[in-house]
């Protein structure tokens, strides 16, 4: 079962074999508009073993799920290479995956045994092998030393396989468009320059002669690929797409160029003389377009890449030695050394040294944070003064670093719902200009023929100059990137603000966000409760042993509290037995037969009691513990409220959002907050159990939003921010669900959105990032409608005293997506 990918599930059955489904990542070369993700997307649609695809042009990527025995990864690459002319990479975001030089015939690796561990080895070229292996069983560095017959080394580092696809791409139209620049100037030269001899119907010949060398060349190198790219679009995915026009237009010009050339050779020249400085302008024109967009879109996406952040090197600690190692080599088990003023490599745990750390990468914390023995440091951020000796926790491709950007990456390859208005109006876009186009044929040959009194040749030649230019002025690939375009910075930006979205569809709605609902502990508040009261009616000596019995291993903030107050004053726990937790309530268990009960008033029915009381008037949490139903203990608890809370919640209410808040906690301790923060008491719900906050959510989203006077009323967009695992109920029933996260298990979140900084002002900026984002698209939106009509306008000759002469028409490219790269890549630099 070798040939299965360690990220397939599967099993095999003895009488039908191997089957299942495997997550299959490919890395497309030569996207360059939006018709290519259309006819991309069609391809692999129509193939009956591909599901839940994705694909992405801005990032040049598919991603879908491949039921296994029906079709390999490897015929559905063959399938997409033939029919679309993509170049395609199989890459991998799961598992562990090296690039392993071999000393002899890769090919004898990938046939002999593998090691225990290894799920797939794939030949990348002679020398060079991709093995793909689960690190758990096997270490990355025991695997490269020890675990093959022949001698193998690490392939030196390759970069992020879309970034790699994507600076190929742009280095090959590069290439192409220096090519096309190279051989068209001097036909621009022999066309418009003031030449001797130009009466010398020899010399014209000669010079015509080199004209149709370098144009042939330009039309069949350089155009040359264009063809067989739109013509398979054509048959094979039914899509009519931006090549299409440019085969039409540029093959229209260049066979108008090769009849005048012969005319002109039969002594029989044509008034209009040839157009080869336009066919080769065009071409040239367009290359150039096609390059700095794909230029603009590799650097937008190479800066906001999080994984660059990672270190490459590091320094392990064995037996008292120290070797450095490139990091990719580090594996579960080894402890590390990090320098002052280096970054970590990966995350671990300090087991020696003390220092200061920079995590503003991460937490945005402006001030270092203190780590000693016992503290957990993340991968990329920067060490102070100190030498901290650290054990790994998490090997590079699976620490915080790496969990952060492959949510990043899904958020990226998600698509609105408007992305689908732009991919419907980009589909029909190019059927909608050849029609343009063959009416604007017969309007100037009817022209021509009936008010300007030409010839019938004449008027075909204005015809088609004309038609020409609005084939290749017009352009869908503005509206193709209006949309991509904007998500792919958007979410890297949001990410560097430590806000993570995790759906392209939380971005696209949370500008509109109405109502914002949080839990309170550990979300407005700091979540480190700090005894404040405790009694005890119950003289009992074993009070103390029993509750924190009872409560030790409960991570609930209230129990984690006074199992911590405890602790200091030496207590030591007796053994409960059946310890079972009651969510929204408490923790019950038994110790010789009595009922051990810990937990809330309102659960043990103990609000009223004369111990009990006094502490809820005074807003404290309170946390009680019975022996047999009898109250034996009762703790009041404070917390404080985090640094940024009431800042973000005078803003949200500035900006109209109505603020609630839903808590398990006491009613005193709830209002005590929603006091603080300006909420009134009808926005508030205390002792509330997870069903509780859904029910409360629920209603909310039933009643429309009508905040303004004499408007329609719209949908409610209710966003809830919470931190527990008692909140995934609220967290998937609002609209946005918001996981206040501590920064490292970013990956346990279940939310649409995750703040991986523990501060409230990611709520803004989720919602400024969206705002910011709509406005893009729609900017780009517009743009790409006004330049589209004035352009076609012009083409088509429909001003008297403007016009967009043929030559220059290629020119539409550049003009077109330029405005709409800018838009998302001005994002970066915006006030958020």
């Amino acid at each position: 079962m070798r040939d299965i990918e360690a990220n397939a599930p599967h099993r095999v059955d003895p009488e039908i074999g191997l089957f299942g489904k495997e997550h299959v990542i490919l890395s497309i070369s030569g996207m360059t508009c939006t018709g290519c993700e259309t006819k991309l997307s069609r391809t692999l649609a129509a193939l009956p073993a591909v599901t839940e695809l994705k694909t992405s042009l801005v990032l040049s990527r598919a991603e879908f799920e491949l039921e296994i025995g029906i079709i390999s990864a490897s015929e559905v690459m063959r399938h997409v290479e033939r029919t679309t002319e993509f170049k395609c990479e199989r890459t991998s975001n799961q598992g562990s995956s090296l690039h392993l030089v071999c000393y002899g015939n890769a090919t004898d690796i990938v046939k002999s045994e593998w090691p225990h561990g290894v799920a797939e080895v794939k030949l990348i070229d002679r020398k060079t092998v991709q093995v793909n292996f689960d690190a758990k069983i096997v270490g990355a560095r025991d695997l490269v030393e020890k675990g093959w017959p022949a001698p193998m080394s690490l392939a030196p580092p390759r970069a992020d396989p879309t970034l790699e696809a994507g600076a190929r791409h742009v280095h090959q139209v590069g290439y192409m468009t220096l090519l096309s620049i190279v051989l068209t100037i001097p036909v621009l030269v022999l066309s418009w320059a003031p030449l001797p001899d130009t009466s010398n119907k020899r010399k014209e010949i000669q010079f015509s002669s080199i004209c149709l060398a370098f144009a042939t060349i330009i039309q069949f190198v350089v155009a040359g690929p264009f063809y067989p790219k739109a013509l398979k679009a054509l048959v094979f995915s039914r899509v009519i797409e931006m090549d299409l026009l440019i085969v039409l237009s540029t093959s229209a010009a260049y066979i108008f160029s090769v009849v005048a050339f012969g005319r002109l050779a039969a002594d029989r020249p044509l008034p209009t003389g040839q157009l080869f400085q336009t066919s080769t302008l065009l071409v040239t024109l367009i290359m150039i377009g096609r390059f700095v967009a794909a230029f603009a879109r590799q650097k937008a996406v190479e800066t906001i890449s999080i994984r660059s952040l990672q270190s490459s090197m590091a320094t392990i600690v064995d037996e008292d030695a120290e070797k450095e190692i490139d990091a990719r080599l580090l594996q579960y088990g080894d402890v590390f050394r990090v320098s002052p003023d280096s970054k970590l490599p990966t995350d671990g745990t300090v087991i020696s040294g003390s220092s200061e750390i920079d995590e503003a990468m991460l937490t945005g914390e402006p001030r270092p944070v203190e780590k000693t023995k016992g503290s957990h440091v993340i991968a990329g951020s920067i060490n102070g003064p100190g030498v901290l000796i650290v054990r790994l926790t998490r090997i590079p491709g699976d620490n915080t670093i790496s969990t952060i950007a492959g949510m990043v990456d899904e958020a990226k390859l998600s698509k609105p719902k408007i992305q689908k208005i732009a991919d419907q109006v980009a589909t029909h876009f190019v059927p909608v200009i050849v029609i343009i186009t063959l009416v604007v044929f017969c309007t100037w040959l009817a022209i021509g023929i009936t008010a300007q009194h030409k010839s019938g040749s004449e008027s075909v030649i204005q015809a088609i100059i004309y038609a020409i230019t609005v084939l290749i002025v017009s352009c869908p690939c503005a509206i193709g990137l209006a949309v991509p375009m904007v998500i792919v910075v958007a979410t890297g930006v949001a990410a560097e603000r430590g806000v993570i979205f995790k759906s392209a569809d939380a971005i696209e709605v949370a500008y509109k966000t109405s109502h914002v609902v949080f839990d309170k502990t550990g979300t407005l508040t700091q979540g480190k409760l700090t005894i404040a009261r405790e009694e005890y009616p119950s003289a009992s000596p074993s009070t103390k042993a029993l509750l924190l019995g009872l409560i030790g291993s409960s991570k609930h903030p209230v129990s984690v509290a006074v199992a911590a107050h405890l602790k200091t004053e030496g207590v030591t726990a007796s053994t409960v037995s059946d310890v079972r937790s009651v969510v929204g309530k408490g923790v019950e268990g038994t110790f010789a037969g009595r009922t051990l009960c810990a937990g809330n008033s309102r659960w043990l029915n103990l609000s009223n009691d004369p111990f009990v009381q006094p502490i809820l008037s005074q807003g404290y949490t309170v946390f009680c513990f019975t022996v047999d139903g009898s109250l034996a203990a009762v703790f009041g608890l404070e917390d404080s409220l985090r640094e940024d809370t009431l800042s973000t919640a005078t803003k949200l209410q500035q900006s109209g959002i109505s603020i609630h808040i839903l808590s398990g906690d006491d009613d005193g301790a709830v209002r005590a907050v929603a006091s603080q923060l300006n909420i009134p008491a009808s926005n508030i719900r205390s002792r509330c159990i997870p069903t509780d906050k859904q029910t409360y959510i629920k209603a909310l989203l039933a009643v429309p939003n009508t905040q303004r006077p004499g408007k329609k009323a719209i949908e409610p967009v209710v966003m809830f921010c919470g931190d527990g695992t008692n909140d995934a109920i609220a967290l998937a029933q609002a609209t946005i669900g918001v996981h206040m996260n501590e920064g490292t298990d970013v990956a346990q979140s279940a939310a649409d959105v995750v703040l991986v900084r523990p501060r409230l002002s990611g709520i803004l900026i989720a919602i400024t990032v969206s705002r910011k984002w709509i406005h893009r698209v729609a900017f780009n939106f517009g743009w790409s409608f006004v330049y589209n009509v004035l352009a076609i306008l012009l083409a088509a000759g429909a001003f008297v005293h403007a016009r967009i002469p043929p030559e220059f028409a290629g020119l539409g490219e550049l003009v077109s997506v330029l405005p709409v790269i800018a838009a998302g890549i001005l994002l970066r630099w915006a006030k958020i």
